[in-house]
């Protein structure tokens, strides 16, 4: 049995799997099973008989894929797989089976387009491939390009220069898939751009926002260090003025008053005041300037009026030897 070389059993009533002992007839050069009432999916067992060189499994109900089991080095130069329920798609490997001369994959459910690896075959001269959900250009290939609209028609979008199908174009299903996928692509890219530019924008203006916040900052402790040097720190204010005025220079001078002279003094910050330097008096008069002092100065924290000189700041009394 193993030496079997043909085995011709079509179009009997034939049912059930194809049996994967098929396998074990190494010999076997032609199997013919069509006609049948054959299910299930076609062994890998049977696509690899090495001498194999017809396989008719025409007109069953098999279904599944085809298998991508062929051997490559065997000299197959007929297969007919038509008339069946095979899904998937056309497996590249027939596409390198050498010796293949004649291929039938007619009246199936087969989809996708047709391996670019048919072009090779060079001595295929008979296919069939019409009805089916096949998509895509046909290769560039005799078989092909020579082929009647009878074997090509009734699929889902193949194209190609034969005469009944229409021109592959960048409009072909092939073609329209790749552009959908640019087009996707850059509107990816688009939107992410935008994200990034938007995204710049905000931090330039919180950026800006910040600094002119920081500088507002800066701008007002100058102002407040001057104060907290004229309140705290009567030595350096003291010191600072008698720099501005030159020792109280009567070049200074923009006022004379009952308790004193007023002084103009332009401090290093570029601020300009007005300093009242009070008239040394005796010690019996003291006690009476001192109050009158109190009394002016309590009058111009309270006093707001466009005329009147604001207060920054003063001195704490206490010995004389302090005002």
């Amino acid at each position: 049995m193993k030496n079997l070389v043909d085995l011709k059993i079509g179009d009997n009533h034939l049912s059930g799997k194809i049996p994967n002992e098929i396998g074990l007839l190494q010999s076997l050069n032609y199997l013919h099973l069509d006609g049948n009432d054959l299910t299930g999916s076609i062994p890998r067992q049977v696509v690899q008989l090495p001498k194999l060189l017809e396989l008719n499994l025409s007109n069953n109900k098999l279904d599944g894929s085809i298998p991508s089991d062929f051997n490559t080095m065997q000299c197959l130069y007929s297969l007919d797989l038509s008339g069946n329920l095979l899904n998937g798609t056309i497996p590249s490997v027939l596409g390198e089976l050498k010796q293949l001369q004649w291929l039938n994959l007619s009246r199936n459910n087969l989809s996708g387009s047709i391996p670019s690896s048919f072009s090779g075959m060079s001595i295929l001269t008979f296919v069939n491939i019409s009805h089916n959900q096949l998509e895509g250009p046909l290769p560039d290939n005799k078989a092909f390009l020579h082929a009647s609209i009878e074997s090509l028609k009734n699929n889902k979008g193949l194209c190609g220069n034969v005469t009944g199908l229409v021109p592959c174009s960048s409009s072909s299903p092939t073609h329209k898939s790749h552009k959908d996928l640019l087009l996707v692509l850059l509107l990816i890219f688009g939107v992410l751009a935008l994200a990034l530019c938007v995204s710049a924008v905000l931090v330039y203006i919180l950026r800006k926002k910040a600094s002119k916040k920081e500088n507002q900052a800066t701008e007002v402790p100058q102002l407040e260090e001057i104060f907290s040097i004229w309140s705290h720190d009567g030595k350096m204010a003291f010191k600072t003025i008698i720099q501005a005025t030159e020792n109280f220079d009567e070049k200074y001078v923009i006022g004379i008053g009952g308790q004193g002279s007023v002084y103009r003094a332009e401090l290093p910050s570029g601020m300009v005041v007005a300093v009242k330097k009070l008239h040394p008096e005796s010690d019996a008069d003291d006690k009476y300037n001192v109050k009158a002092f109190r009394n002016e100065i309590k009058a111009l924290t309270e006093i707001r009026h466009r005329n009147i000189i604001k207060l920054y700041g003063r001195r704490k009394l206490g010995s004389s030897a302090e005002r």
